[in-house]
């Protein structure tokens, strides 16, 4: 049997709407597994990195390629070129070249991460649930009230939709401690990253309706 749990709608005032969606236990009350939100969050991060990192090795330095002085007699240590690591403006020995820090994790692993974070959000009720926010044109003002209506403005906060909406995401996109993302592109280190987790009512609908399907 499939077990539901029930979060209360609240409109843009903070208000109750008297309506409730139904989030699956199979997502949001699984058990956590740290060691996977560990590993996507680790790949998420080590993407971000460019890896154009390049030092000069003696070959591709600036210096004569003469030899300073003869091999034997002089008493001194043998010496090649001035462009030797051990000369000041020589070059570098096994310094870092340009590469990939991309990670592969399997599907199967991302999702349980996912779920993981997610279900570690509803633990520790961070998640809420707002009536979906039409507005006419964009105003930071207005959405900014909406998370003051919602008691999260002082929060860093995951605003999901399940579309794109020109106005609503122009009008979050100045707000700091506000990260606006489609339901489709929810992330496991952003959910980490977040403190509160405000679903649209339609985005909260789509996790029911989604685990109706498989069932």
């Amino acid at each position: 049997k499939r077990i539901k749990m029930q979060i209360e709608v609240l409109n843009s005032k903070g208000k109750a709407t008297g309506r409730t969606v139904e989030l699956p236990e199979e997502i949001f009350g699984a058990e956590p597994n740290n060691h996977v939100i560990y590993l996507a969050v680790k790949q998420y991060l080590a993407a971000q990195r460019q890896g154009t990192h390049k030092v000069k090795t003696r070959a591709e330095v600036k210096g004569a390629s003469r030899k300073l002085h003869r091999q034997k007699g002089t008493g001194g240590s043998r010496k090649g070129n001035i462009r030797n690591p051990l000369y000041k403006g020589g070059g570098t020995i096994f310094g870092p070249k340009p590469h990939s820090y991309d990670i592969k994790l399997n599907r199967k692993v991302k999702d349980l991460a996912k779920i993981s974070a997610l279900s570690y959000k509803a633990k520790d009720n961070a998640i809420m649930v707002v009536e979906d926010i039409n507005m006419d044109t964009p105003k930071t003002k207005t959405f900014v009230d909406i998370l003051g209506n919602l008691k999260v403005a002082d929060k860093k906060v995951m605003f999901v939709q399940p579309e794109y909406n020109d106005n609503v995401e122009l009008s979050l996109r100045n707000v700091p401690s506000v990260l606006g993302v489609l339901l489709s592109d929810i992330n496991t280190y952003d959910i980490v990253n977040s403190e509160v987790l405000v679903l649209t009512e339609s985005a909260a609908k789509i996790f029911a309706d989604d685990e109706k399907a498989e069932a």
